[in-house]
């Protein structure tokens, strides 16, 4: 099992930047593949982006493509979602989540990760 523990979000203005962390600890990180969601209110929690093990693989919402970067470090247990040009559509409770199982294509399935953070809000002024 792991526990995952998101870094505190922030109140920031339309286009400005923000990067998010995600700590893990008890199982060996690198045994998980990593996501982002976020959830909205009023809204059902949605795929932000996911990595692979080694880091080697990333893979991102439309809405997100090019101004979104998750990435990893396994050596210090933790991953990263780095934001920025962000909207005031980026508003929402954002979760890391890490599953175990996974081969082949990453998951975007909420479903398919077992755990998850407690999630950290992010609020974009315009």
């Amino acid at each position: 099992q792991v526990q995952l523990v998101e870094s505190e979000g922030g109140l920031v203005q339309a286009g400005d930047s923000l990067r998010l962390s995600c700590a893990a600890s008890g199982r060996t990180f690198s045994w998980y593949r990593m996501a982002w969601f976020r959830q909205a209110p009023g809204q059902e929690r949605e795929f932000v982006a996911a990595i692979s093990r080694s880091g080697g693989g990333t893979d991102y919402a439309d809405s997100v493509k090019g101004r979104f970067t998750i990435s990893r470090d396994n050596a210090k247990n933790t991953v990263y979602l780095q934001l920025t040009s962000l909207k005031p559509e980026d508003t929402a409770l954002y979760y890391c989540a890490a599953e175990s199982t996974g081969v082949g294509a990453l998951s975007v399935y909420a479903h398919d990760y077992l755990y998850w953070g407690q999630g950290t809000q992010v609020t974009v002024s315009s």
